[in-house]
């Protein structure tokens, strides 16, 4: 199923991160592929005229080295609609699209379109969602924006950018902060826009996989409940040295992570009682959440992940002989009620 799709990526950061300078990079650089690129910006910031020539009656605009461009004038659901039309149709050839939001704009309901419109469904698959944070000026815009920490909270990857324009100590801290507000989303410090296309694209951050990647570092920090906690110290431990610093705990950012593990198994009718219950509570404080969940009666694992109160999961894998098994849970979200969440959870242990 998943050859016919388009993958998408949703390019989303701070305002003056470099998300154009980013975006002329993966559109310039000689990688092959034929990008279609959806500016979702309120405004005159549009893609630079260097690399097009824009004429303002048409809304879709072919680069010379066959990538192309639109600025969204309705919707995004009718313009990635038309976009597959056209396609299908051979009039537009494109591998891909990339979804530039603007400066402060609100990543969820972008992704959600992939979910909820069958049409939209039919035609793409989500990728990821990047977030590129300025860090000359994250400091500021963390502290006093809540839609710069949301767009932190829904990444799959987040791009630092402007880091050599600071002290080591203020990037360390920074990263740190991020680690807490967002533990799943790998960070990488870029100049420039200088970022490998294989950083960029097919980063799989929505896949139902049965992979949960979280930060080492996050789980040694964050002992919340004291059970079940037996952390590996295996890892080489690169940000070992910043942990106990002070400035750790100083911003109490409203965009929050937590961890859920346990060794027992769940009671598939409770568990599934109880998320049902939470996001429809909490979904529209929940940015991401995704787990790999060891389940009573089941010798498969299963993954299930959401954005909001879109929540989808699937079986993975066998346990394999021998592999130890458990369950591993992250939320992301804005002051989502930690001890509920946790204490509902346990009381879903078989």
């Amino acid at each position: 199923m998943s050859n016919g799709l388009i993958p998408a990526t949703i390019l989303t950061g701070f305002l003056g991160s470099g998300k154009t300078t980013l975006l002329k990079r993966v559109l310039s650089e000689a990688h092959g592929q034929k990008i279609a690129v959806i500016e979702n910006e309120f405004g005159a910031e549009n893609i630079d005229n260097d690399i097009l020539s824009v004429n303002s009656e048409e809304q879709i605009i072919q680069m010379n080295n066959g990538c192309v461009c639109c600025t969204i004038r309705e919707d995004l659901r009718s313009t990635l609609t038309d976009l597959a039309e056209k396609r299908r149709k051979g009039e537009l050839d494109f591998d891909r699209v990339v979804i530039e939001t603007t400066g402060l704009a609100d990543p969820g309901p972008v992704a959600q379109t992939f979910f909820i419109d069958d049409v939209v469904a039919e035609s793409y698959l989500l990728d990821s969602i990047l977030t590129l944070v300025d860090a000359k000026h994250a400091e500021g815009q963390l502290d006093s924006r809540q839609e710069a920490r949301r767009q932190v909270g829904f990444a799959d990857q987040i791009f630092i950018s402007k880091t050599d324009l600071v002290a080591k100590d203020e990037v360390d801290a920074l990263v740190h902060r991020l680690k807490h507000m967002n533990p799943r989303a790998p960070q990488r410090q870029v100049h420039f826009g200088e970022v490998p296309i294989a950083q960029v694209f097919d980063l799989k951050g929505f896949n139902l996989n049965a992979k949960l990647d979280i930060d080492p570092d996050f789980l040694k920090d964050d002992d919340g409940h004291g059970h079940d906690h037996h952390h590996d110290h295996d890892h080489d431990h690169e940000h070992g040295e910043h942990c106990d610093h002070p400035h750790h705990h100083a911003h109490d950012d409203d965009v929050k992570s937590f961890v859920f593990k346990s060794k027992k198994p769940f009671n598939p009718a409770k568990l599934e009682d109880f998320l049902g219950a939470i996001v429809q509570v909490y979904g529209p404080k929940m940015l991401r959440y995704k787990g790999v969940l060891y389940m009573k009666g089941s010798d498969r694992k299963v993954v299930f992940q959401g954005v909001h109160q879109l929540m989808g999961s699937d079986l993975g894998p066998k346990w394999a002989p021998g592999e130890e098994k458990g369950s591993k849970m992250v939320f992301i979200g804005i002051d989502l009620p930690k001890d509920v969440l946790l204490q509902g959870l346990e009381q879903c242990l078989a």
